[in-house]
């Protein structure tokens, strides 16, 4: 049945009305619910808000690096230190790299720009940075449901955003209603405001509904892949940051690696590779294997028997796209009755790798331009002082002076490196001249034919590992009786082009092994089919994106599915 006709034989839904509904609850959706009700409560006004999250808590999806500069949460929370945030590690030292394959090159700190020292910024645990700030919402009154995925926007007649629906529950694989059936509810608010995070569901059905991105240049991405491990004391440096690039890319790739040490034994480490790459054959979850056995990351990893290292243990492991197109690539902010923030818009700051102080940011100012709105007593109406706070505001200034950043590298890593030093270090940004994307990642990718296969090393289970066994430390959970969240706009296209034309790069991009060509027994001979196995999506949007033929669309699964990160 289709969700028209589910609504003709179970409707209608249940409507709750707020004054703002805020989709998503990261640190950019929480930031906002939290300015509301402070607003509400400087004037002893009351101002009802809704957050909804479709993990199974706040931070069950959240997935950062990450390193966070605290002058946006300074401004929201001024006292977050003796309120307990989970900000417990400062930065104490920087180091960039650049690898070759066996051999590394340290830049002297001296010759750093500003954008890579972390003097003052935290090593954080993002996941667990969100669960308190959602205490913080609560405590203010914020009511939070999680386990619910807006799975659609409402509007009224005249176009503007009236509010979202939660999905249905109990929908079996074949689209028909369970017993376990449960009709999804509307939430209706003066204004809505989304803030999904990188490749928003929702948030890119606005954008091309409200042609958001008119004028502005195609959005890029880059998929990060993150582990978590315990390391041996003797090998842990609290506060310690290091950054690499080069290897295991080639010079034309954009992708760099990160190790952060974080308190109690602790340290995150990841791969970030940019989702413009052109050969098929590059897989990221492969790279980023790849890249661990590198002399310098299997230091801090491998056991030393003769010096009493014990190896290190990997705890966790997750994915998560990330919008990196900057400023530039900003879609407009506001549409008649909501609004963007944060990742769903695309906030990062490429050249500084940190986004959460920008999602926090963003999240106030558009809180501050619905509380203007409200009790003015407007609604449905775009917040047009939302756009000119933030361009009013010192994250504007900082995202203009980043604006070339991630563009430089599609002229290859050396003169990347040159140009955005020139950039950053020696005009600290204040730069006269602005590059220019003119394609989206999906149309950077060649043909296979034109590319050289790759041959990437098999696991061995201690230091590298295969996709399903790193899934299953993500705590990835969905309902097997549900319709795939993963969805194919023409069924023949993956076999017909994308295997035929690309070598089926679904099955090499995917860091959850969630696309499979398998042998088609129907067809028989050498035919295959592409069998997507929809419960180890990890719900980093990557095939969304980068999808050549841009035929998987990524919908929402039933709330509460998906990974259960902890402290990610």
């Amino acid at each position: 049945m289709t969700n028209a006709e589910i609504l003709a034989q179970y409707g209608p839904r249940e409507a709750m009305e707020y004054d703002v509904v805020i989709v998503g609850g990261g640190p950019g959706g929480l930031a906002t619910a939290i300015r509301l009700k402070q607003l509400a409560a400087e004037k002893g006004q009351d101002v009802s808000v809704v957050v909804l999250e479709k993990g199974s808590e706040p931070g069950a999806h959240t997935l950062s690096g990450a390193i966070m500069d605290p002058k946006a949460l300074t401004e929201l929370i001024p006292d977050w230190k003796e309120k307990g945030a989970p900000l417990n590690q400062p930065v104490t030292e920087d180091a960039m790299v650049f690898f070759s394959e066996k051999s590394s090159l340290r830049t002297p700190n001296f010759l750093l720009p500003k954008c890579f020292h972390n003097e003052g910024n935290f090593v954080v645990r993002l996941g667990f940075v969100t669960k308190w700030l959602a205490d913080q919402a609560e405590a203010l009154g914020v009511e939070i449901f999680p386990g619910f995925a807006a799975a659609e926007v409402l509007y009224h007649e005249d176009g503007s955003v009236k509010g979202i629906a939660t999905g249905n529950m109990g929908v079996g694989k074949d689209g028909e209603p369970t017993g376990d059936f449960q009709l999804g509810m509307e939430l209706h608010g003066k204004y809505t405001i989304f803030s999904e995070g990188s490749r928003g569901h929702l948030g890119k059905q606005l954008i091309a509904k409200f042609n958001l991105d008119e004028g502005k240049d195609p959005q890029a991405y880059g998929l990060g892949i993150k582990e978590l491990w315990e390391i041996d004391p003797a090998r842990h440096k609290p506060g310690m940051v290091l950054h690499t690039g080069g290897w295991p890319m080639d010079s034309k790739t954009y992708g760099g690696g990160f190790l952060y040490h974080l308190e109690d034994n602790l340290v995150t480490l990841g791969f970030v590779t940019g989702l413009d790459y052109a050969n098929p054959y590059l897989s990221p979850f492969e790279e980023m294997q790849r890249w661990k056995t590198h002399p310098n990351i299997r230091y801090y990893l491998e056991g030393d028997e003769a010096k009493g290292i014990k190896p290190a243990k990997r705890i966790s492991y997750g994915a998560r796209a990330i919008t990196a197109g900057g400023i530039l690539s900003l879609p407009k902010l506001v549409f008649p009755g909501g609004a963007l923030v944060g990742c769903d818009a695309g906030f990062l700051n490429a050249s500084r790798i940190k986004g959460s102080h920008a999602a926090i940011k963003t999240g106030m100012l558009a809180a501050e331009a619905a509380y203007d709105a409200i009790v003015a007593g407007r609604q449905g109406d775009e917040l047009a002082a939302y756009e000119t706070a933030f361009e009013n505001s010192w994250l504007y200034e900082e995202l203009w002076k980043a604006r070339n950043f991630k563009t430089w590298f599609k002229k290859g890593l050396s003169t990347a490196t040159v140009m955005n030093g020139l950039e950053q270090f020696l005009l600290k940004g204040c730069i006269p001249w602005t590059l220019h994307r003119d394609k989206p990642d999906h149309a950077y990718l060649k043909p296979a034919a034109e590319c050289q296969p790759i041959a990437y090393p098999k696991p061995d289970g201690k230091l590298t590992f295969d996709r399903l066994s790193s899934v299953f430390i993500s705590n990835t959970n969905h309902g097997e009786d549900q319709p795939a969240h993963l969805t194919l706009k023409d069924a023949s296209v993956p076999v017909n082009i994308n295997l035929a034309k690309y070598a089926g790069p679904e099955s090499r991009y995917c860091p959850a092994g969630v696309y499979e060509f398998v042998a088609d027994t129907d067809k028989g001979g050498n035919a295959q089919r592409l069998q997507i196995n929809a419960q180890n999506c990890v719900h980093c949007k990557t095939c969304d994106i980068k999808d050549p033929t841009q035929n998987i669309v990524w919908v929402t699964p039933e709330g509460g599915g998906g990974p259960n990160y902890s402290g990610m």
